[in-house]
């Protein structure tokens, strides 16, 4: 049997909606010693393996000492509404997440596992996706061994504030699940506890390998059930 080594790892986007279900799952796990969840603002959650250090995430690089980590989750994300201009959404989307990449690798983090969506991608029109691409491409530069690229379709949950078009997307997404089949699978609904249960299940799985290492992994709607261990289903 491999030899376990307990992992220490950052969680960006500790507050949303996937991020918070990912640390819970994470300090659950024999397999973490230490879950590092950097937020804006101190939230009360207290657990003997969770540090939630308060930061300045225009100023990352002051708290470079936080990155010195095995694994870094980033579920950091906004939208344009919430963010006020594009200009806003890619600082936080892009640069907040970039910026933390570099920090993780240049302390050592050996692995690096990225929320991003479906349809992203440098080259698309879509404004959104654009970001979402050149994300994953700019991280991809970053020569981490290990890096895992989520795409995954409307995240399925409740959040605490209200989206209406996310809210309108839910309703119709069990009909519309039923429709996508064949390569638009991909584009499928997925609760967002499916999302953070493949993200707990991949990192842990990390901790029986001294030295992992992986191509340009993206994973869809059908690999992120497997990982989750949920069958696909339609909702």
């Amino acid at each position: 049997m491999a030899e376990t080594q307990p992992l220490r790892v950052l969680v960006l986007g500790a507050t949303g909606l996937t991020g918070g279900k990912v640390v819970n799952g994470l300090l659950e796990r024999s397999e973490v010693a230490e879950v590092v969840a950097p937020v804006r603002r101190p939230t009360g959650v207290d657990h003997p393996k969770l540090t939630q250090p308060v930061v300045d995430f225009d100023d990352l690089a002051a708290h470079s000492e936080l990155f010195d980590v095995n694994v870094i989750v980033c579920c950091l994300g906004t939208t344009i509404k919430k963010a006020g201009s594009q200009e806003q959404f890619r600082k936080v989307d892009f640069g907040y997440s970039l910026k933390a990449a570099g920090l993780g690798r240049s302390a050592g983090a050996r692995a690096f596992i990225l929320m991003s969506a479906v349809g992203a991608s440098a080259n698309s029109k879509i404004f959104y996706n654009r970001v979402k691409g050149e994300l994953e491409d700019a991280v991809r530069e970053l020569g981490y061994p290990y890096l895992s690229i989520y795409h995954p379709g409307l995240l399925l949950g409740q959040r605490q504030e209200h989206r209406t078009a996310e809210a309108l997307g839910i309703k119709v997404m069990p009909l519309v699940n039923r429709a996508l089949l064949g390569p638009l699978v991909q584009y499928r609904g997925i609760e967002a506890a499916t999302v953070a249960r493949a993200m707990v299940n991949e990192v842990c799985g990390l901790a029986t390998t001294a030295d992992p290492v992986v191509g340009r992994q993206v994973w869809t709607y059908p690999e992120i059930c497997r990982l989750a261990g949920d069958e696909p289903g339609l909702i």
